[in-house]
């Protein structure tokens, strides 16, 4: 059930109440006996269950998935950058003897 907070008009006093959807919201202050109105606030959220990243990506074993990952990544790259350089040295190297 919700729970739902109230202010009233005349003192300023909050309260809470839980009450169910089907409950008619309260009209009178249980201090002075005013008039109320609902406050609207943030609800509390708590996320439960895997796939959130507390669960997942904060593991040891996840970190060093990701680190492998990271290493071949970067490897590989190095390696297209040099058959780039040394391509490009041949390429220049081929140019000059054609002319």
């Amino acid at each position: 059930m919700p729970i739902y907070e109230y202010e009233c008009e005349s003192c300023d006093a909050r309260f809470e109440l839980m009450q169910k959807f089907s409950d008619k919201p309260v009209k009178k202050c249980p201090k002075c006996g005013g008039a109320v109105h609902k406050v609207l606030s943030a609800p509390a959220l708590l996320f439960k269950g895997s796939g959130w990243y507390v669960t997942d990506y904060a593991s040891p074993e996840r970190k060093k998935a990701q680190k492998a990952d990271g290493d071949s990544k970067a490897n590989s790259t190095k390696t297209s950058e040099t058959s780039s350089a040394a391509s490009g040295t041949t390429s220049k190297a081929a140019a000059k003897s054609d002319a």
